[in-house]
């Protein structure tokens, strides 16, 4: 298989990937360079636009593909009713005042203005007016300099530039241009109309300072003329922002669609400025050309970047890579089984930063006002502290969170990133030629068996790991007790054998079966092993006592020893299964469907099984560069104390487990609080009882928050006038008198009740909570599952 030397620099070379059992299949040929792109979306854009799109580094769980972050919350203003009503009553007022104004009925209006003029240009007494032309001017710009103030106090009091902030410029071009200039003709009329005292106050001041003579020449009356009307339209047309939107009229008029656009001062995502920065141009411009010619998909860029990254420390691999690049342009680095894409996609995906969408939050006041309305996705780096979903049937737990997380975890296997192990019933969790692997665990045409033991050699992990999956839920039962008794009987029969026994045999032997002791002890002694056969012996000496766990490991295993499973978990040198060990280095997409409807006890035992292997395997790891994640569509009687330790443990070497249950009662009560601690990320569906959400209350805490109280107490008057306002008051409305005592306090409550949980979170939403392998970690947030 064309690895390019990617995968088999690390030793892990296609020929490791598992094969059916029998005659290994014919090699498969080189894949040949016909890529068929696809895009990141099948309504999404091209990989060129995908690559350039931002993604602004955000809290945990968002969606961070394109994200552009919520407008900062306004707080509660006036109404907008409240808002008019100022306007009008503002406008009223003012229109009032002036007409009083102006027909003499507000007394000493002069006073202020004889004070700081020559007495001869009036007439004698408090309401002499002008004897003077000089007082007429004076008493006109004076009435000009009233009408400012005036239309500014009254301003002021409507609140006149919020409500133009709010309906006007928060509406945005055009409207905000074509309404400030409706203004201004609506201005210009009134100045010209003299409605507006401006026209000959300014003719007067200039006059005062130039002297009369000016207006002698028509065209310095035209030039004052239309510096008026200039200046009238000026402040509408900054209000409006014309220069802005002019220059952007002009902008698009002159803009040329084909225009070829210039050389960048710097190179653009789709340009690999990585490759360029390291000196690898001719690589560089191969793959740019790939991409702009739209024969590379995103998962051909994610696994050359993953590839460019990992052989960045070896030069060896660089140089095998830059060969191949240029060869084969983006069908480099291919994956080990050639794949280049999955051939549906159910949900968005965005492999730049590993992240698949399965919702956004809702507007609701649980959720933080920022939150509200983005985009909530999960990834690697918050998988890696795992996930406990919990939800009735047909929440939606397996369509909406388990297959989008599977498909997701499959594409970045396919770019080299990641590995998946997906244990559920056959056909949920994703069509087969999304998976190189698939084991149907009971189905005679399955072409993949299972390894009991995890692929080791070693008799006392074995006997460790399937003591986990047989008795791990047995509560009376110590596991390692029965570890024990099983590591005394895989240690001499390998010895004398070459491999663990298969499922007959182990139950010959944990039965006490005489013809078969016998025969191991003799073949143990004719071979020289004594220290087994002492081994052998104790177990001998054990067998019957008072805690024996032999006959409940006999009967666990019967269950296994069924006609439908005899192909199946077979030893020896002819058996080839499948082992969970070849998730060490592969990036490999292995799907196990269980028997769940026939035989729900053994999927249950498997299920155990499965998970104790792959937190011993996940633990073992040297290499632990590739991301590994199981997981499990229905975990119920599948977690035990030991695995618990074990997934606590998952996040320190870079991988994860994702566990849905129905109900939290699924696992034993006595490990309820160390589940719930262990995992990073919980989700509780749509329909959880207040027993599970009084659990996951208690795990996201409480927090302070604002209350304000409102007390109403009667209002006694005193005066005679008042207390007959107040019954008149009380005889139109019908209720007495009152005023508002207002307390507000900061009190601790918690984020989500256990009553809210059960019967607040309607159908196909969610509350998820998600903290990062750093500890970073988001609040709980009511998700809609839409993804």
């Amino acid at each position: 298989m064309d690895t390019e030397g990617t995968y088999d620099a690390r030793g892990t070379g296609a020929e490791r990937v598992p094969r059916p059992a029998g005659p290994p299949p014919a090699a498969p040929p080189p894949p040949t360079y016909a890529p068929q792109p696809r895009r990141p979306a099948a309504d999404g854009p091209g990989v060129e636009e995908w690559l350039r799109t931002p993604r602004p580094v955000r809290e945990p769980g968002v969606w961070r593909y394109g994200h552009v972050p919520r407008p900062p919350e306004k707080p509660e203003g006036v109404s907008d009713r409240s808002l008019l009503v100022g306007v009008l009553i503002s406008v009223l007022s003012g229109l009032l005042l002036w007409s009083l104004w102006r027909n003499g009925y507000i007394p000493y209006r002069l006073v202020p203005l004889k004070l700081f003029t020559p007495g001869d240009w009036w007439y004698a007494g408090t309401f002499g007016g002008p004897r003077t032309i000089e007082g007429a001017d004076a008493l006109t710009v004076y009435e000009a300099v009233l009408f400012g103030l005036l239309v500014y106090g009254c301003g002021r009091l409507g609140n006149w530039s919020e409500i133009f902030r709010r309906h006007v410029a928060g509406r945005g071009q055009p409207f905000l241009g074509l309404a400030t200039a409706a203004g201004g003709a609506l201005a210009e009329l009134l100045v010209w109309k003299d409605a507006v005292p401006l026209v000959r106050p300014v003719l007067i001041l200039v006059a005062s300072v130039a002297g009369g003579e000016i207006y002698q020449s028509q065209t310095v009356v035209n030039v004052i003329y239309a510096l008026i009307a200039l200046g009238v339209l000026w402040p509408f047309a900054r209000l409006g922002r014309w220069r802005e939107l002019a220059a952007a009229r002009r902008g698009r008029a002159a803009a040329v669609p084909d225009a070829p656009a210039g050389p960048p001062d710097a190179p653009t995502p789709e340009q690999w400025p990585e490759l360029r920065e390291a000196g690898m141009r001719d690589a560089a411009e191969a793959l740019t050309a790939e991409v702009r010619t739209g024969r590379m998909n995103d998962v051909d860029v994610a696994r050359l970047r993953h590839a460019w990254s990992v052989g960045r420390g070896h030069p060896e691999r660089l140089a095998a890579l830059t060969e191949a690049v240029l060869r084969t342009g983006g069908a480099a680095a291919l994956h080990p089984s050639g794949a280049r894409d999955l051939a549906r996609r159910t949900v968005r995906h965005d492999l730049l930063t590993g992240q698949v969408r399965i919702g956004s939050c809702t507007d609701d006041p649980h959720n933080p006002y920022a939150r509200r309305g983005s985009g909530v996705a999960l990834e690697p780096a918050l998988l890696g502290t795992s996930l406990l979903a919990v939800g009735p049937p047909g929440a939606g737990k397996s369509a909406r969170l388990v297959r989008p997380v599977v498909e997701s975890l499959a594409l970045q296997a396919l770019a080299g990133r990641a590995a998946v192990l997906a244990v559920g019933a056959g056909g949920e969790l994703g069509p087969d030629d999304a998976f190189d692997v698939v084991v149907r665990i009971g189905d005679p045409a399955s072409v993949h068996d299972f390894d009991l033991y995890g692929g080791t050699t070693d008799p006392d992990e074995a006997a460790g790991v399937l003591a986990e999956g047989l008795v791990g839920d047995v509560t009376h039962l110590d596991s390692r007790r029965a570890a024990t008794v099983l590591a005394q009987l895989l240690g001499p029969y390998r010895a004398v054998h070459g491999h663990f026994p298969g499922v007959p045999a182990l139950r010959e032997l944990l039965d006490g079966d005489t013809a078969a002791i016998d025969a191991l002890r003799e073949a143990l002694g004719a071979g020289g092993h004594q220290s087994m056969l002492r081994e052998l012996e104790a177990r001998t000496r054990q067998k019957g006592g008072a805690g024996d766990p032999g006959p409940v490991l006999a009967d666990r295993i019967a269950l296994l020893d069924r006609p439908a499973f005899a192909p199946f978990f077979a030893t020896g040198d002819q058996a080839r299964p499948f082992s969970l060990r070849s998730l060490e280095h592969l990036p490999l997409r292995v799907r196990i469907d269980l028997p769940e409807r026939a035989h729900a006890e053994a999927s249950r035992l498997l299920t155990r099984l499965v998970l104790a292997q792959f937190t011993a395997v996940t633990a073992a790891r040297t290499d632990r560069s590739l991301f590994v994640c199981l997981v499990l569509d229905d975990a119920t009687h599948t977690v035990t104390a030991e695995t618990v330790r074990g997934i606590r443990r998952l996040r320190s070497v870079n991988a994860g487990a994702l566990l849905t249950l129905r109900t939290v009662d699924d696992v034993p009560e006595g490990l309820h609080t160390a589940l719930l601690g262990a995992v990073g990320c919980c989700m509780a569906f749509s329909g959880v009882t207040t027993w599970d959400g009084k659990r996951f209350a208690e795990v996201w805490g409480k927090e302070w928050v604002e209350t304000r109280e409102v007390a109403q107490h009667a209002v006694f008057a005193d005066q005679p006038f008042t207390r007959a306002l107040h019954g008149l008051r009380k005889l139109v409305t019908g209720k007495a008198v009152t005023r508002d005592a207002v307390t507000v306090r900061r009190v601790e409550r918690e984020r989500w009740s256990a009553s809210e949980l059960a019967y607040q979170v309607p159908p196909g939403h969610a509350v998820l909570s998600v903290t990062t392998v750093e500890g970073e970690h988001a609040p709980p947030l009511l998700v809609t599952l839409d993804g």
